[in-house]
């Protein structure tokens, strides 16, 4: 006779997971019904509420189990360079590549990574009211180190310069990992590689970099004066 099946409970929240990871991705938070994600992982009802208690449960478990692994990767590479670097200060170069190479060892996950890129890019385009605290909380001690990082590197900068270049910053970074759809925006460029993580990132750092060697940008910048020591901290190669 044979022994019934016992369903290990770590591979039934993966499986609801990875069910939603995707299907979000396809479809929107809202358009993505709990039917069609039990229906996908093969799972009733009841289990999704046990694991997660409701829908916006399941939205903020989807994205707490990468995000918090993806920021974390972050923070250990700009660690790495700044215990490599003794004291020195890190270049803007280093600073963007340890943001950006994470999310590249990221896409390059067979299991979940990519989808799940394209699903962060889909977040700051199509905002979730769930989201709304745990997106911030999620990126709070990521953006607090590297904003000390990117400070250090670019004195000229007030606090606020450099917040908002970090917001647009992240936000590129997510629509540009969400892949080929988010490419299809400009089609007429005929953009080549666009499916190739390592182009894309190869067109895009020199971007990002270029945005936080910029010079302030006037009276939200700082003035005349913190503009003119931009301009001397660019020629530096600060």
């Amino acid at each position: 006779m044979r022994a019934p099946t016992v369903v290990d409970t770590t591979d039934t929240q993966a499986r609801i997971l990875d069910a939603a990871e995707r299907l979000f991705m396809q479809h929107g938070f809202a358009a993505t019904s709990l039917r069609m994600i039990t229906a996908s992982a093969r799972v009733n009802l009841a289990a999704v509420h046990y694991h997660f208690g409701s829908k916006e449960g399941l939205i903020r478990a989807v994205f707490g189990r990468r995000l918090g692994a993806l920021n974390g990767a972050r923070i250990a590479r700009l660690e790495r360079l700044e215990a490599d670097a003794k004291g020195r200060v890190l270049t803007v170069e280093q600073i963007v590549g340890a943001m950006v190479e994470a999310s590249r060892d990221l896409s390059r996950r067979a299991r979940g990574g990519p989808i799940f890129l394209k699903l962060l890019g889909r977040a700051f385009a199509e905002p979730t009211e769930c989201l709304r605290d745990f997106l911030p909380e999620q990126y709070r001690e990521v953006v607090r180190r590297f904003k000390a990082a990117f400070k250090r590197a670019l004195p000229y900068l007030t606090d606020q310069e450099i917040g908002w270049r970090m917001h647009f910053a992240f936000g590129t970074l997510a629509y540009a990992m969400a892949g080929v759809d988010a490419a299809r925006v400009i089609a007429t460029c005929k953009l080549k590689d666009a499916e190739n993580t390592e182009a894309v990132l190869a067109h895009l750092v020199p971007i990002m970099v270029a945005g936080f060697k910029a010079p302030a940008t006037g009276k939200h910048g700082g003035g005349k004066a913190k503009t003119r020591n931009a301009r001397v901290g660019v020629a530096q190669g600060t």
